[in-house]
């Protein structure tokens, strides 16, 4: 009988320790996503802000939940007259002024501290409509502050975009996005 009472009370307050739940709050302003578009005559790259961002994940379950949204009308790439008609005839920002990403489930193991390497599986709004996809990330976590760094292709004409090439320039059909959030970790 002495034994079972230490036993019970150890079994019950496992899975309390094995709880892991974290919050990660994005710092928009020192975060940020950087887009890449391959063409006949250069390489055009912009940046884009990150409007909000927090993701809960518990490292004892492989799912994740939250949001990280960008302002789609916040996109520069260099060139006024290019970003106006990505703006209209690309992203459609009148219609839809945000793009988001909401993670749902990853795999591989998150560290309590330092790096770890994962894939992100989740859903990805474009112009309104969701698309599934699995983007690898690197985490790193020290103590109260976290950063998520990935590099990804969006097939964005096979997701519904309209192509910007005209004449003799020519666009790539896919857009490579680098991501680099920052922010702080609460339980």
């Amino acid at each position: 009988m002495k034994l079972f009472a230490p036993l019970t009370l150890a079994l019950l307050l496992t899975p309390a320790a094995l709880a892991q739940h974290q919050a990660f709050v994005v710092n928009p302003d020192a975060s940020e996503v950087k887009m890449t578009l391959q063409t006949t005559h250069e390489l055009v790259s912009g940046a884009f802000h990150i409007q909000s961002g927090s993701i809960d994940f518990d490292r004892g379950t492989p799912k994740m939940s939250g949001s990280v949204v960008v302002l789609a009308a916040s996109g520069k790439t260099g060139n006024d007259s290019r970003d106006k008609k990505m703006y209209k005839d690309i992203l459609q920002v009148q219609q839809h002024s945000t793009v988001s990403f909401e993670p749902r489930t990853y795999v591989g193991v998150i560290a309590p501290s330092g790096d770890s390497t994962i894939q992100v599986t989740g859903i990805f709004t474009l112009l309104g409509m969701p698309h599934e996809i699995t983007i690898p990330m690197l985490v790193h976590l020290d103590g109260a502050s976290a950063t998520a760094k990935a590099h990804f292709v969006v097939p964005y004409v096979q997701w519904g975009l309209k192509n910007p090439s005209f004449l003799i320039w020519k666009a790539s059909n896919d857009v490579t996005i680098d991501l680099f959030l920052t922010g702080k970790l609460s339980k």
